[in-house]
């Protein structure tokens, strides 16, 4: 019986760990993002961004700033070059 409870206590904390994420808004577009947890968001750093309306996409960061209760995101597209901003909440 406590190798069955154990396999529950495992099974909940790997849902629970996946579930973690950064919400925000990509500014351009309005579509909903997500970035997973465990990426450094450092300006130089290559991120990977799940947007809701075109898929994953990867960012290189050129600068990350609070503004009260949010992040900006400043990024540049690795496939199309294109600057963009992305909004993350802050909390």
């Amino acid at each position: 019986m406590f190798f069955f409870l154990s396999g529950q206590v495992v099974t909940a904390s790997i849902t629970c760990t996946q579930a973690f994420a950064w919400d925000g808004t990509h500014a351009t577009t309005g579509s909903s993002i997500e970035i997973e947890r465990g990426q450094l968001i450092r300006s130089g750093r290559t991120i990977e961004v799940h947007d809701s309306e075109r898929g994953y996409k990867e960012y290189d960061v050129d600068s990350v700033r609070r503004y009260g209760r949010s992040v900006e995101i400043e990024a540049t597209d690795t496939e199309t070059g294109e600057s963009t901003t992305l909004e993350m909440d802050g909390d």
